[in-house]
């Protein structure tokens, strides 16, 4: 998808990374930018295909965005964008993506491109998609004993299992490499992940 194709909305409170943000992906699409929450929801509309979202904003923060998109029901991606390390918490948000900053032009690209894929998926895909997201963002900052001690944390990954067994059949017809080609989250070590978390 090219530029006038596809319409990006990014939104953060501090405006340099806004800004920093829409140059680095302008030539590729249609960015509009946003620096407060209350902003964000008057540039969005039907024609916006992917958010990229700060969570700690003063007034309206980006989980009151993003859950008025879903409540709204806009048919676009999220990705959450934001230095706030992933807790428990994000279990019941409706983001597609979960980014930590600093984020490079290359990291960027990649999220939009991500959001992008999702959307040409059913929405039991695109569920899949969401939890497993969800996954790796937890498991890249909790420790092993936090998350095998975490009820929230068991559910989500039956939640995944059972997808994975209802997609078995979908999963099947695509090529190993274009399916993993959707997830850029390696597998963790959790070995690695003994020590508490800092976040």
């Amino acid at each position: 998808m090219g530029l006038g194709e596809t319409t990006v909305l990014i939104v953060d409170d501090e405006s340099a990374v806004t800004d920093v943000y829409a140059a680095h992906l302008q030539d590729e699409y249609d960015v509009r930018t946003a620096y407060s929450g209350a902003e964000a929801l008057e540039k969005l509309d039907e024609d916006v295909d992917a958010v990229l979202l700060d969570r700690r904003m003063p007034g309206m923060s980006g989980d009151e965005v993003l859950k008025h998109i879903r409540e709204e029901g806009f048919d676009c991606r999220v990705a959450m964008v934001t230095a706030v390390d992933p807790d428990f918490d994000i279990l019941d948000m409706g983001f597609d993506e979960y980014v930590v900053k600093p984020v490079s032009r290359a990291d960027l690209y990649d999220t939009v491109e991500q959001l992008l894929t999702y959307s040409t998926y059913d929405d039991t895909f695109q569920e899949y998609f969401s939890l497993v997201s969800k996954k790796a963002a937890l498991e890249s900052s909790k420790s092993r004993s936090a998350l095998e001690t975490n009820d929230e944390y068991q559910e989500l990954t039956e939640q995944i299992e059972a997808l994975e067994a209802n997609l078995d059949d979908a999963v099947g017809d695509l090529e190993d490499d274009e399916f993993g080609a959707l997830f850029r989250m390696p597998e963790p070590d959790l070995d690695s992940m003994d020590s508490p978390s800092q976040s």
